[in-house]
């Protein structure tokens, strides 16, 4: 691949998806769209990204996306914060009433579903009482599929307490498959952080999760996708990024608000 064709791929993959590779991702890129060069048949990768800019489809756009965004992810990961919504969140709601009404959480870029799904066992445990859901994106099709079958290995569960893996997983020859009462309770679609017309859709939602991904984001992107972030939230709903991530550097919408186990920001 010619620094020309990194360049040209590079803008691609930023306008289409707001993820921005520096010079030093040049492998990543290539090997990944190499992959598709090869599968099309494409003498090179100029002839590839001609197809890709007149592919009227967009299947060929999916599957670049879906092989360049990163996926790491397990069950209960960056615990503080999960204990933060557990102890801390979820009886703030219950004392103003909130589940009365009830609660939805939105898991953005929810990869293969162990977010969306510690979530759902948070709430299941902290408030099975009252009426709440879980909406999960994500931008790649792929670990969509995954997610909506809930079948995870032990690296995923590893984390996972106990008391819950037996009340919440089933052993499935050498994985685990999640529960049908967890899986009623998230619901998962496809979603481009920065497709505006797709954000403007997400409404009424008193917590957003959005944990290591804007770091994959340039400071413009990330902007734009925070503050559909506050569109989407209820007054005084939460936005919780990953420990590497800060909203101060982003936006000063947001307020941070001290927790005894986290710093979340509130609308």
């Amino acid at each position: 691949m010619t620094k020309a064709e990194f360049e040209r791929l590079r803008e691609y993959i930023y306008q289409e998806s707001g993820i921005y590779f520096e010079d030093s991702k040049v492998y990543y890129v290539e090997k990944r769209a190499r992959q598709q060069v090869e599968k099309y048949g494409f003498k090179d990768f100029t002839a590839y990204l001609g197809a890709l800019r007149f592919d009227s489809t967009g299947k060929m756009r999916q599957e670049l996306l879906n092989s360049i965004t990163v996926n790491e992810t397990y069950f209960f990961r960056e615990y503080e914060q999960l204990k933060c919504l557990a102890e801390e969140i979820v009886p703030l709601w219950c004392r103003n009433g909130v589940g009365r009404s009830g609660v939805k959480i939105w898991c953005a870029g929810c990869a293969s579903g162990e977010e969306a799904y510690t979530l759902a066992i948070v709430m299941q445990e902290m408030a099975p009482d009252i009426h709440w859901e879980i909406y999960a994106t994500d931008i790649d099709t792929e670990v969509l599929d995954k997610a909506e079958k809930g079948i995870y290995n032990h690296y995923a569960v590893r984390q996972v307490p106990e008391v819950y893996l037996k009340r919440y997983f089933s052993p499935l020859g050498d994985k685990y498959t999640i529960s049908s009462l967890l899986k009623r309770k998230v619901k998962f679609s496809h979603l481009n952080l920065v497709d505006d017309d797709g954000m403007r859709k997400m409404k009424g939602f008193h917590a957003i999760f959005c944990r290591n991904v804007l770091i994959y984001f340039d400071d413009l992107s990330q902007r734009r996708v925070v503050l559909h972030f506050y569109q989407a939230l209820e007054p005084g709903g939460y936005v919780f990024l990953g420990h590497s991530e800060s909203m101060s550097r982003i936006t000063t919408v947001f307020k941070p608000v001290r927790f005894k186990n986290a710093i979340i920001y509130q609308k």
